[in-house]
């Protein structure tokens, strides 16, 4: 059985995942989306929230109208999806610099100080505010984001682009992910991928943090 040590040295640059993997914001998101459908009625628990893991703000709205059996204009939903992310940005605003998740910022170290380029592969938007108020933005050579994409993983398309603007081929890169969706995605871009968390499916290895990567 490989470990995360002998799948580096198979690959040429890594790709991360934000949210649960490098930093925990996906309670501020869950938090956000359960004030939302409060107001359309809808008790959203952590069994729906399962299910938006590494997909797009509005795709993600559109999933928990339908959960609530409500309709709304395509302007409605442009401000149900800002009022959301005001709400997010509210908690993601009091973060620090180094709130990050465990073994986060030792592997980020020591990527650097190997010579791998690191991109950011995540749905997020708000991915840079939230590098920058963690102090880890300094780390990545390529951020791509929910700015720059319009496929929600599962489709390889935030892979892909960080891949090429990384100057690699899809098969060069490792991705780190917590996320079947997320998982999904780098297998169809042709990736190697490291599951963080129990129950992924398709993996090349899962283990429980990132602390386990050094160890």
């Amino acid at each position: 059985m490989k470990n995360a040590i002998n799948l580096l040295g198979e690959i040429k640059g890594v790709i991360f995942d934000l949210d649960g993997v490098l930093v925990d914001t996906a309670v501020f998101h869950f938090q956000a989306w359960k004030r939302l459908a409060q107001e359309l009625g809808f008790e959203f628990t952590e069994i729906e929230n399962e299910q938006l893991k590494g997909v797009s703000r509005i795709a993600s709205l559109e999933k928990i109208l339908n959960w609530a059996g409500a309709e709304a204009s395509e302007s409605e939903k442009k401000d149900m999806a800002e009022r959301k992310n005001s709400w997010y940005l509210d908690l993601v605003l009091q973060m620090k610099v180094g709130e990050v998740l465990p073994g986060s910022m030792e592997l980020l170290h020591w990527l650097k100080q190997k010579g791998y380029p690191i991109a950011l592969g995540s749905a997020s938007k708000n991915a840079p505010l939230i590098l920058e108020k963690t102090g880890i933005f300094s780390f990545f050579d390529v951020i791509v984001d929910g700015n720059v994409v319009t496929l929600s993983k599962p489709d390889p398309e935030v892979f892909l682009k960080a891949a090429s603007e990384l100057q690699l081929l899809p098969e060069e890169c490792l991705v780190f992910e917590d996320a079947q969706a997320g998982v999904d995605a780098a297998r169809a871009a042709g990736m190697k991928v490291i599951g963080i968390g129990s129950g992924l499916q398709g993996t090349d290895l899962s283990i429980s943090s990132l602390k386990e990567v050094l160890n």
